[in-house]
């Protein structure tokens, strides 16, 4: 399997379009209460964003920046207009009317597709947290992204039947596409971690090996003979490039999916416990306990209750 769609699948990651903004020559905005990653896409005019400790940077059309974990942030007319807050309720009550949300003074001639995207929080798989404060893609040879992007816009100001389930779609694709630029431009000294690792094309046969058979008893010297490396070599990479042993990884990753199965579904805990590689309930019963603070079953009751599950414990 392909660990990015894993942990996109197991993280629940979703996207929510919160308005087009149509502003005029002069207005601002200040937006501080994003509950998950911002993103905003320029379809025409100009606008600038401000971050803190940053210079301001002006967007022009086509230009999409996607803030993992919803800095805050101002977008304006230019970098000293003074902003207002961002009000989330009106934008909401935009979207039931063509999506539109008015900044400034007409003629109102920039438009700014605004969305966020949100993850389960009882996922403990990190995935925006290890992107950098801000990204902003390069303009795309083949303007995949500029497409996706129009016709996101599109289906906003004309919504038509299933077009929720389009704008979620498409903001999924965009996600993607975002996350597959970000792995082909990243500074090479990005930290450690599963994601950036994707780069390396061994780390990457690595992962894809422990995510297509987690439930496998993987031994370093047979995965390095499976991805065609020495054991000295996967296990001086992998722990350069994803920060941790694969012994770990694949626990970790184990506990992640047996958790995901115990939030979405109503197995019975034996057959979880064997789809992640334990022959013993009571063996994984412990493994569990330790990654995330709950038996199985207390765990899957939070959960029902409604109760925020504790953090993993390292």
């Amino acid at each position: 399997m392909d660990p990015l769609t894993d942990v996109l699948a197991v993280s629940g990651a979703r996207g929510t379009v919160a308005a087009t903004v149509h502003a005029g020559p002069h207005w601002g905005l200040a937006i501080d209460d994003v509950p998950g990653a911002a993103f905003h896409a320029v379809n025409s005019g100009t606008a600038w964003l401000m971050l803190e400790g940053q210079p301001p940077r002006q967007l022009v059309p086509g230009d999409v920046v996607l803030l993992p974990i919803g800095t805050r942030h101002r977008l304006a007319s230019d970098p000293h207009h003074p902003c207002r807050p961002f009000d989330h309720a009106a934008a909401r009550a935009a979207l039931s009317n063509g999506g539109v949300l008015p900044a400034g003074e007409p003629p109102r001639r920039t438009r700014i597709l605004c969305a966020s995207y949100h993850l389960d929080p009882a996922t403990t798989t990190p995935l925006l947290t290890l992107l950098p404060e801000s990204i902003q893609p390069e303009s795309d040879p083949t303007n995949a992204l500029g497409d996706l992007v129009r016709l996101l816009g599109h289906e906003i100001q004309h919504p038509r039947p299933a077009a929720g389930t389009a704008l979620n779609r498409l903001l999924d694709l965009i996600l993607i596409h975002i996350l597959r630029t970000w792995l082909s431009t990243a500074d090479p000294r990005t930290p450690p971690s599963w994601l950036s690792a994707l780069r390396d094309p061994t780390m990457a046969a690595a992962l894809s090996a422990l995510h297509t058979d987690p439930a496998h008893a993987w031994t370093v010297e047979e995965l390095a003979t499976h991805i065609a490396v020495s054991r000295a070599t996967l296990a001086r990479r992998f722990t350069t490039l994803v920060g941790d042993t694969p012994n770990n990884y694949l626990t970790r990753w184990r506990m992640e999916l047996a958790a995901h199965r115990l939030r979405t579904t109503t197995d019975p805990i034996a057959p979880i416990a064997h789809s992640v590689g334990y022959t013993s309930e009571h063996a994984f019963n412990r493994a569990f306990t330790r990654a995330h603070g709950h038996s199985p079953g207390r765990y899957r009751t939070r959960h029902t209750l409604g109760e925020q599950p504790p953090p993993s414990i390292p």
